[in-house]
C-alpha cells in the first residue's frame, strides 16, 4: 500500500476513527486503525467490537492495500504536522511497519496484520429510512443529558430511539431517563420509518453520533435492527450494537395533570440557580424554590457554607408553592431551552415537575423533587 493525502482530511479521518478505540486494551489489534486504499478513496476503520466507525477520503492511491496501525499514535503524528502538508503512507509489507513522511518529517510504526481486525459483521436491517442532520442533532442533544451512568441499570444507559404516537400523529421519538430527571424529544416521522423497532441506543454511539450531524444540510442514512444501528453519510458509517433490555414505560413518570404553570426567561433562571448553588453543599446541591404571586426566590442554605438567595420577576398567579430541586438537574433541563420561555408545571412539593419550551409540546422535561 502507498498512498498520498493532505493533512487536513487525514486529520478528520484518523481523529474519527481513534476516538472510537478505548485506551485501556487487552487486544492489541483493538487499539488499531484499519487503514484501507482502493480506487481514489482511503478508508479508516476502527472498532471497540461495540462500534465500528469507517471514516473514507479522497487520497492519491499509488499502491493499492491495506494494514493495520496504532490508531492514537498515528492521530497524534498527523495532528503536530504544519497545516497544509501533504502525507505519504507507505507499507512495507515485508518489515511489518508502515512508514509515514510528510515535508522532512518521517516516521515508522509498527503494523499488525489486517486479517485479524475484526470487522463488525453486516446485520439484515429490518428498517431504513433518511434524516436531516439536524433533526436528528435535536432528538439526541435535547435528550442525552439524561442518560443514567448507573450501571445496574444498563438499560438507561442510552438514549431510547422509537416510533411513537404523539396527539398530531406518529413521531419518531427519543427518550433517555436516570430515575431522577427525564428528557421526552420528537420529530417529524421520516418516510420509512413507521415499522422501525425502539432501540436503546449506548451513550458512547450517542457521544460518536455527534460528530456525523454538525452539517445541517446533511442527510443521513438510518438502519435499524432489534441489535444493530447504522448511521451514515457518504463518507462516514457509524455502526453500534444496541443496549440488550427493555426500556421502562417512561409514559406513567410524565404528569400530565399538573395546573400550577409558572412561565420564566429560561436563560435567567439558570443563571439564577448556578449563582446560588454556588453555596449549596456538593452532595446534595439542593436549590428552594419559593414561588409567590408573579416571584420566583430561589434560596440555599447550606449550614457549613453558608446561604444564598436570588428573586426573579416571573409569570406566576396560582397558590404560594415551596419545592426543592437538586440544583445541577435544574440547570441540565434549563439549558435544553432554544427559546426564550421556559414554562414549568408543578402539582405539589412532592410530585415530578413538568417543564417544556413555551407551549412547543415536542420537547417536555420531568424532574423529581427532593426534600429542602
Amino acid at each position: 500500500m502507498k498512498i498520498s493525502i493532505e493533512r487536513a482530511a487525514l486529520l478528520k479521518a484518523v481523529g474519527q476513527a481513534q476516538s472510537v478505540v478505548e485506551r485501556r486494551n487487552t487486544i492489541p489489534i483493538l487499539a488499531n486503525v484499519l487503514i484501507e486504499a482502493e480506487g481514489n478513496d482511503v478508508s479508516f476503520r476502527a472498532t471497540d467490537l461495540d462500534i465500528e466507525v469507517v471514516d473514507k477520503a479522497d487520497a492519491t492511491v499509488e499502491r493499492a492495500g491495506a494494514t493495520t496501525v496504532s490508531a492514537v499514535t498515528l492521530h497524534e503524528i498527523v495532528r503536530k504536522l504544519p497545516d497544509g502538508a501533504q502525507v505519504q503512507l507507505s507499507e512495507d509489507g515485508a518489515k511489518g511497519r508502515l512508514e509515514v513522511t510528510a515535508g522532512k518529517s518521517s516516521f515508522s510504526l509498527a503494523t499488525l496484520p489486517r486479517d485479524d481486525f475484526p470487522v463488525m459483521a453486516s446485520a439484515e436491517y429490518d428498517c431504513n429510512f433518511s434524516a436531516p442532520a439536524a433533526e436528528l442533532r435535536r432528538l439526541f442533544d435535547k435528550s442525552k443529558f439524561a442518560i443514567s451512568t448507573e450501571e445496574t441499570r444498563y438499560y438507561l444507559n442510552g438514549v431510547y430511539m422509537h416510533v411513537a404516537d404523539s396527539d398530531g400523529g406518529q413521531v419518531l421519538r427519543c427518550v433517555a431517563t436516570d430515575g431522577h430527571r427525564l428528557a421526552r424529544i420528537d420529530s417529524k416521522l421520516p418516510d420509512g420509518a413507521s415499522d422501525m423497532p425502539g432501540v436503546i441506543v449506548p451513550r458512547k454511539t450517542v457521544a460518536e453520533l455527534r460528530k456525523l450531524l454538525d452539517d445541517d444540510d446533511m442527510v443521513i442514512a438510518v438502519s435499524v435492527s432489534e441489535t444493530k444501528v447504522r448511521f451514515a453519510t457518504p463518507r462516514i458509517t457509524l455502526t453500534s450494537k444496541v443496549i440488550d433490555g427493555t426500556f421502562p414505560d417512561y409514559t406513567r413518570v410524565i404528569p400530565y395533570g399538573n395546573t400550577k404553570e409558572l412561565k420564566v426567561d429560561a436563560s435567567d433562571f439558570a443563571k439564577a440557580v448556578d449563582r446560588v448553588s454556588t453555596v449549596s453543599s456538593e452532595r446534595s446541591r439542593a436549590v428552594k424554590l419559593t414561588l409567590d404571586e408573579d416571584r420566583l426566590v430561589l434560596s440555599v442554605n447550606a449550614p457549613d457554607a453558608g446561604a444564598a438567595e436570588e428573586e426573579l420577576g416571573v409569570a406566576y398567579n396560582d397558590e404560594r408553592l415551596e419545592i426543592g430541586f437538586n440544583a445541577k438537574y435544574l440547570q441540565d433541563i434549563a439549558n435544553q431551552v432554544d427559546r426564550e420561555n421556559a414554562v414549568f408545571l408543578f402539582n405539589s412539593a412532592g410530585d415530578p415537575t413538568m417543564m417544556r419550551e413555551g407551549n412547543d409540546t415536542s420537547a417536555v422535561y420531568v424532574v423529581m423533587p427532593m426534600r429542602v
